[in-house]
Order: C-alpha cells, then sequence, then structure tokens
C-alpha cells in the first residue's frame, strides 16, 4: 500500500499529541481529565492585543501583506531586542511567519545541503530532528544530564563538529527541561564556528535569572521567536525568524512561494503585545511561577527526581525512572488509570527516557487534582 514518501512516512509522531488525543476520546466519554502535558498557556490572549486584532479586521485589513511582513512590525521586533538584549539588526533582517514552526522549516531550507549535520541536544523539542530531516539534514545528538541542568557543553559540542557540521541548535529557556543556557557557555558556543540558531520562544517567561539572546554573542546566528507562548497567543500563528542579511532574499523566495505572508490582522496584534502587553506579560509570568514552585515542591514529595529546578517555561522534567523504565508505557498508564495527562520523555529522544514532563500551563486547582491523583496512582501499592 502506498503510504506516501519516504520523506513524510520519516516524519516520526509527536507524542504529547497522542496522549492529547487519547485524553480527548477519553473526555468525550465522560472521564474528567487533567491535562499537563500539553505546553500551551490556559490564559486568553490579553484584552489589549484582542482588540488591536478587531480593529484591523474591522478596519478591513484582510489582504496579503508584505512578505517578510509589515514594516511596522518588524520595526517593534527590532526594537524589543535593542531594549531587551542591547542588539541590533534591521527590519530587513526580519521575516514575519504563521508560528514559529515556518520559521524552523524556513531556516533549515536555507542552511541545509543533503547529508548537512545539526547538533542539537538529548533531550530536545519532539520536533527538531523532524525539521532537519525533512530539509535533508542529519541530526547529531549531544547528551545533556540533569545533575548539569541539562545545559549543552560547549566542548562536548566541539566533539560532535565535523566537516559536514552546518548548525548547532539551541533552545533557552528549553523544552521540555525549563531550564536555561549560562551566557558563558552560550559565549562559548557561539565561539565554536558553526551557525547558532536559537530557538528564543520561551523568552518573557523566566522566573529566576535572565534569559539571553544568542545575537549578544555572535551575527552569525539564526533566531526563531513568536508570539505564542509569552503573550498567550498559540491560536494567533505569529512568529518571526531574525536572520542573517546574506540569507534573507532566499528566505523571502521561500517565504513568497510557500507562505506568501503571514495573517495581516494578527500583525496588527503583534504589534500591540510587543508595544502595549508587558504589564500582561508579567502579569501571567508571576502566575506561572507561583504553579512552578508548587508543581516542584507536589512533585518532590510524590518521590519524583527534579535534580536541578526548572527556571524558564512551563514545564518540569521529573526522573520517574525509579517507578518506570518505559515512559511511553507509563505515561499512558498514568492517563488510563489516574486520568492526568503527562508527556513521556522518549517524546524528546533517547535521553529522555524515564522522564516525564509536567507542563503547568494549566490552574493551579488543576494542578494540584493532578498532583493528588499521581499521587494516590503511584503510590497505590
Amino acid at each position: 500500500m502506498d503510504c506516501g514518501s519516504k520523506r513524510v512516512r520519516e516524519v516520526k509522531p509527536f507524542i504529547v499529541m497522542d496522549v492529547l488525543e487519547r485524553a480527548q476520546e477519553m473526555e468525550r466519554s465522560g472521564v474528567h481529565v487533567i491535562h499537563l502535558e500539553v505546553g500551551e498557556p490556559d490564559f486568553d490572549t490579553p484584552e489589549v492585543i484582542t482588540r488591536a486584532g478587531i480593529a484591523a479586521l474591522t478596519n478591513g485589513d484582510t489582504h496579503y501583506t508584505h512578505s517578510l511582513g509589515k514594516h511596522d512590525l518588524r520595526q517593534a521586533i527590532c526594537d524589543h531586542y535593542a531594549k531587551t538584549y542591547g542588539v541590533s539588526f534591521s527590519p530587513g533582517q526580519v521575516v514575519v511567519t504563521s508560528g514559529t514552526s515556518p520559521a524552523i522549516f524556513m531556516t533549515f531550507a536555507a542552511l541545509l545541503e543533503p547529508g548537512d549535520e545539526v547538533i542539537i541536544s538529548d533531550p530536545h523539542y519532539a520536533c527538531y530532528p523532524n525539521f532537519i530531516r525533512f530539509a535533508g539534514g542529519v541530526p547529531v545528538k549531544v547528551r545533556v544530564s540533569e545533575d548539569d541542568a541539562f545545559q549543552l557543553r560547549p566542548e562536548a559540542i566541539a566533539e560532535k563538529i565535523t566537516k559536514k557540521t552546518r548548525a548547532i541548535f539551541i533552545n533557552s529557556p528549553a523544552n521540555p527541561t525549563g531550564t536555561l543556557l549560562s551566557p558563558e557557555r552560550m559565549k562559548d558556543i557561539a565561539a565554536l564556528g558553526p551557525v547558532v540558531v536559537s530557538d528564543e520562544i520561551y523568552h518573557g517567561l523566566v522566573y529566576e535569572g535572565k534569559e539571553h539572546s544568542i545575537l549578544e554573542y555572535t551575527d552569525n546566528a539564526f533566531v526563531l521567536n513568536g508570539f505564542s507562548k509569552a503573550y498567550a497567543m498559540t491560536g494567533w500563528r505569529l512568529g518571526y525568524l531574525v536572520a542573517p542579511e546574506s540569507y534573507m532574499r532566499g528566505i523571502q523566495c521561500v517565504h513568497q512561494n510557500f507562505f506568501i505572508s503571514a495573517n495581516a490582522m494578527a500583525q496588527e496584534a503583534g504589534i500591540a503585545a510587543l508595544e502595549k502587553a508587558a504589564p500582561d506579560v508579567a502579569r501571567m509570568r508571576g502566575v506561572y511561577d507561583e504553579r512552578r514552585r508548587f508543581m516542584i515542591k507536589r512533585l518532590k514529595e510524590i518521590g519524583l527526581g527534579i535534580a536541578t529546578e526548572p527556571t524558564g517555561a512551563f514545564y518540569v522534567f521529573a526522573n520517574a525512572k525509579k517507578f518506570a523504565s518505559d515512559s511511553y508505557k507509563l505515561a499512558f498508564d498514568i492517563l488510563e488509570n489516574a486520568h492526568v495527562g503527562v508527556t513521556p520523555g522518549i517524546d524528546f529522544g533517547e535521553n529522555g527516557e524515564g522522564f516525564l514532563r509536567f507542563s503547568y500551563a494549566n490552574s493551579l486547582e488543576n494542578i494540584a487534582e493532578g498532583m493528588d491523583r499521581l499521587e494516590r496512582y503511584f503510590h497505590k501499592g
């Protein structure tokens, strides 16, 4: 039976979506599931952002924009990075995308020839290897340790660099671990030579310390960012890519052909997010921090291992090896018997096996109920 091209057949499933979809089946049959698997803000988009989107729609802003995105939004992105990180780039180095996923797609379309290698951490965001392989590249994994805050070590990266290495892919704050790369390690990684691709989508959601952009340490970098996480705008599908000028015409042509332009009214909402929504982001960040501290405490009490407490994003990556070695089987058993959705660590790479990812992008009430259910599940014997 023809199941599609080899390229499509090699795309591995996103297991967290399998967990979510099974949970939704259970909910349709009347089961009450606590969702701690999905990395999506439970907040509504702040009103100041929504009003800007509605105004754009009401005013007839329903047409194609410039393929790179509205100039005012690209300038606002430049201003945001200048104010937050003290770095400078031009609106001509920014392409606004329909979510950050197209930005990842175009980055590797621009960078990779068949067989080129991209170094990533293990564990890593589940979809990274699929993006790399789809563009003809080869993901090369560097194991990171829970005892070292799941940080990439520059010396470990250096050992993996070959003549085929095209890029080093970093993510700080990281999914699934919620931990940050130190500025010293970011600087050392930037000095290794290959292009650095930096996924900065969780910037703005840091509770201890400070996040840093790779652009503080090198111009030889691609930055991936967007509005979904910090601004609670997942459904608006709005992201962006910052790239070196020499790549921009090629990226623009790819965007013109495959995506045309990002949603016009969503771009107006993005301008409002960057210019007016800082108080809303601060409010949401405070709530996330309260949930983070509560979840870490309860997971430790249950007996799950947290060697380094996460300080960013909205995830806790907990060691469950004392309870089971097969995280996939364990996650689905928890779902079926405790009615709590969690993500198996194996979704994030072989080095994630034995861990479970918990999202605190849910109400404190629901998190508390989820922890109670997990405590009964793990200590039922």
